[in-house]
């Protein structure tokens, strides 16, 4: 019997990033298993706070998307969806800087769990991709929603609808992906930003988060009216007394926070 926790590795680092792994070979299907360990894992990254946080998967495969041995009917679809979206809502709702570092494939499911993170780095060869309609079905994991917020409504629809796979500098042009580094470079690039980020301001950070995430599902008026409450209730945090007063002594970019 497979232990969950051997699916999804989480490490914790001694500069506070933590690096989320996964590990379901070949090639990094998401079962429901992985799926599951993927929810816990956001449970507890989120109960006890990183710095920020990396995803990765595999060099060749990111992740290739669902277990399709697990297919069935509407019931078994419904079963499917519902776990894709626990996970990867629970992943997008971690208060902390969440980078998708993206070695070779992110296909479906797995290019899913790539934009349920705040950033995406891909290596030279990735490619990402929404082929389900190749299988005759349409993205279950929030491909609609969170691929049409990143690169517009008609080149998702494009994506969708074709089930064509995207290049790692297309995915860059059309805003797929944020940044593309060469394959030897990705993981020390994206270790390197999440350390740069843990070391900040954490309370504004989730803050500035939430803000957007949350201000995106609002109407302008009340998303300005969020930004209003969440940038009074920030200057309670002692990283705010910390950052302006070094301002005021030494100028911008010198303060130490403490992440309180």
């Amino acid at each position: 019997m497979t232990d969950l926790a051997e699916l999804v590795l989480l490490e914790r680092r001694d500069d506070g990033v933590a690096v989320v792994t996964l590990n379901n070979p070949k090639v990094n299907a998401l079962s429901q298993e992985v799926l599951a360990r993927l929810t816990v894992v956001a449970a507890e990254l989120t109960a006890d706070l990183p710095g920020a946080v990396v995803i990765t998967g595999g060099e060749r495969i990111f992740a290739a998307g669902a277990d399709i041995s697990q297919f069935g009917g509407a019931d078994e679809a419904e079963a499917i969806t519902a776990g894709f979206h626990r996970a990867l809502d629970a992943i997008a709702a971690i208060p902390r800087f969440v980078i998708a570092a993206v070695s070779g494939y992110a296909l479906g499911g797995g290019c899913e769990l790539a934009l349920a993170c705040d950033y995406r780095i891909g290596g030279e060869r990735a490619v990402f991709g929404q082929p389900e309609v190749l299988l005759g079905i349409i993205p279950g994991g929030g491909g609609t929603q969170r691929l049409a917020r990143a690169v517009g409504a008609s080149r998702a629809k494009e994506l969708c609808i074709t089930g064509r796979q995207v290049k790692a500098d297309e995915a860059l042009r059309i805003g797929l992906t944020d940044e593309v580094v060469s394959s030897e470079e990705l993981h020390p690039r994206a270790l390197a930003l999440a350390a740069e980020v843990a070391r900040g301001a954490r309370v504004a950070q989730s803050m500035a988060k939430r803000a957007i995430d949350d201000g995106l599902s609002m109407s302008l008026a009340d998303g300005l009216q969020l930004e209003q409450r969440l940038f009074a209730e920030v200057f309670q945090s002692e990283d705010s007394h910390i950052g302006v007063q070094s301002f005021l002594a030494s100028g911008p970019g010198k303060a130490t926070f403490i992440g309180r």
